[in-house]
């Protein structure tokens, strides 16, 4: 039996009718945790701009209690669908991804913010598509990958054309532009095809290509080519293009060991943009210090590794689909937590990526506690399906 099968902080809840229903206490836990410290900063980061933008000190707390409501909602909604049914639809969900990462370039429709249209705009409400459109596009890459397993252990082809539907994703989201989510988006992808078995010199061989065009990319656009010369120096230009960065480090140094308390943060009274949004790491770090920093790091480190345990416990029950999306989610979850801390740090350029389940970001919010459901629902059917094996076999036993 596995760890997350022995776990004593699970529990299993019969619906009345003879069901039982699997709750990862683990899981819920690390998540709410993660919220909950996330409102916690978020509202110190936001409380002054909102108060002076809106006269509303408490405007975006408020904005974002309602996505974490809908994205409980959407989680739960989640939860009760069979994953079975997921793996069946998952080539309509595809489809369902490319629709809205055109919809969101038509004018009308896509709504710009900050030289980019990454939000669709209908009945009053805005929603940024490419989070939506990430969950899509990694249930049909799970799929496809366990229904063509065999294939990927053994065909080059079978690896490429998977990949060419990540590259088409992929352009559409450098067309908004969103290249951080491109590039989120097409290495989570690209782990799932590996750990449905694909060769690792193909593997090697694609990501030195996919490397390569990711760089090309950079140098070849000229707002992309001058974040990352900001980002190498960017007290070279401490008052323009590397204002943002300077003033993240700026944040981050003054923290020290515990940090100037909470809600002293001096840099987000308008010196740091984007303060409570992408940036909201720095201003945790100067209010918290490296204690609170490790913290962060700590939550968002045991809930990818909690991923990955119940992915192993779906492939314990032989679920495969399921196994790579569990897996899927700790990718996804570690790899956008690693870039925006990077970026905060100025290990990384500049790309507009939040942290999840912390900064404000409500398109970001919901997307990331309905994966959250996602992940609930494979710990369930992983147990449901183990333990009846185990019940079968004892069965057989006797």
């Amino acid at each position: 039996m596995s760890a997350a099968e022995r776990t004593p902080m699970s529990f299993a809840r019969s619906s009345g009718r003879g069901r039982v229903i699997y709750i990862d206490t683990v899981t819920l836990a690390l998540v709410l945790a993660i919220v909950l410290f996330g409102l916690i900063m978020m509202t110190s980061a936001s409380i002054s701009i909102a108060g002076h933008y809106t006269g509303q000190p408490f405007y975006f707390l408020e904005r974002q209690l309602i996505a974490v409501a809908l994205g409980v909602a959407g989680g739960v909604f989640v939860f009760s669908f069979k994953c079975e049914r997921l793996e069946r639809l998952s080539p309509w969900l595809m489809i369902g991804a490319i629709v809205l990462l055109l919809a969101v370039l038509v004018p009308g429709l896509g709504v710009r913010v900050n030289g980019g249209r990454r939000w669709l705009h209908l009945a009053g409400l805005s929603f940024q598509v490419s989070e939506l459109a990430s969950v899509l596009v990694m249930v049909y890459i799970a799929s496809y990958a366990t229904r063509r397993q065999a294939e990927l252990e053994e065909s080059f082809g079978a690896l490429v054309k998977p990949l060419l539907l990540l590259a088409l994703i992929a352009a559409l989201l450098l067309g908004e532009p969103d290249f951080g989510s491109a590039a989120v988006l097409f290495a989570t992808g690209f782990g799932i095809l590996f750990l449905a078995g694909a060769r690792l010199r193909y593997v090697v061989l694609l990501t030195v290509v996919a490397v390569i065009a990711f760089v090309l990319l950079a140098v070849t656009s000229a707002y992309r080519l001058r974040r990352i010369t900001n980002f190498i120096d960017p007290w070279a230009s401490a008052y323009g293009a590397g204002f943002q960065l300077t003033q993240s480090l700026i944040a981050i140094g003054r923290g020290k060991w515990f940090g100037v308390g909470l809600g002293n943060s001096v840099q987000k009274l308008f010196y740091l943009p984007e303060a409570h949004t992408d940036f909201l790491f720095a201003v945790l770090a100067e209010e918290l210090g490296l204690a609170g920093v490790l913290l962060t790091i700590g939550l968002f480190v045991a809930l990818v590794w909690r991923s990955f345990q119940i992915a192993e416990l779906a492939a314990r029950a032989g679920l495969t689909f399921q196994r790579l999306l569990a897996a899927g989610f700790g990718l996804w979850l570690g790899m956008q937590t690693f870039i925006n801390i990077g970026v905060n740090m100025g290990i990384l350029p500049t790309k507009g990526l939040t942290l999840p389940m912390m900064s404000y970001g409500r398109s970001s919010m919901i997307m990331t506690l309905v994966w959250v459901g996602l992940l609930l629902r494979i710990y369930h059917e992983a147990l449901i399906e183990s333990r009846g094996a185990a019940r079968v076999r004892a069965e057989d036993g006797q």
